[in-house]
């Protein structure tokens, strides 16, 4: 796999496939990356599992948080990964580990690890490297554009909604 460039079909794929998410690395502050990717995560339907030893026990929207990968209590679909590069290696090890291992290990954005990817891809396991799922959700299913992202206009103007409830998904 090409980590430089991955095609939309490899990315809206496991999206599509993905129904629990393991994010490693979450935070309780409110204004942090984790926190806002848990939060959307939740209100696209997927299954988050906050990770954080720091924090295990703490419930934080409305879960609670885990000590360790093995301490989800059902097969996880793939693990995100919200930790410093150098702690990269250990977190793929330890979703190595798992029975059964997880479809996808997802990097965020600014975080890349060719040889854990290696690791990751010989075990049959798929890998996402320095991109972000909320991001690349929005891209697929719409949002960004609807936001005013990549329209070429730019304005202060807020969009008129219809009334009810405006929901972008993948299908």
């Amino acid at each position: 796999m090409d980590h430089d460039a991955y095609p939309d079909a490899y990315i809206r794929a496991i999206l599509a496939d993905v129904k629990t998410i393991a994010l490693v690395g979450m935070t309780d502050s409110p204004v942090r990356a984790s926190y806002i990717v848990t939060r959307y995560l939740l209100a696209k339907g997927y299954r988050v599992y906050p990770i954080n030893p720091n924090l295990a026990g703490k419930a934080l929207l409305g879960q609670t948080v885990l000590a360790r990968l093995a301490d989800v209590p059902e097969p996880i679909d793939m693990v995100d990964i919200f930790r410093r590069p150098d702690a990269i290696p250990d977190v793929v090890d330890e979703a190595l580990a798992l029975d059964p291992k997880p479809k996808v290990i997802w990097m965020q954005l600014g975080l890349r690890n060719d040889a854990a990817a290696a690791r990751a891809e010989a075990a049959g396991v798929r890998v996402v490297m320095n991109r972000c799922p909320k991001l690349e959700y929005g891209r697929m299913a719409g949002e960004n554009q609807w936001a005013g992202m990549n329209s070429g206009i730019v304005t202060t103007r807020k969009p008129v909604l219809a009334s009810g409830y405006q929901h972008f998904s993948l299908k």
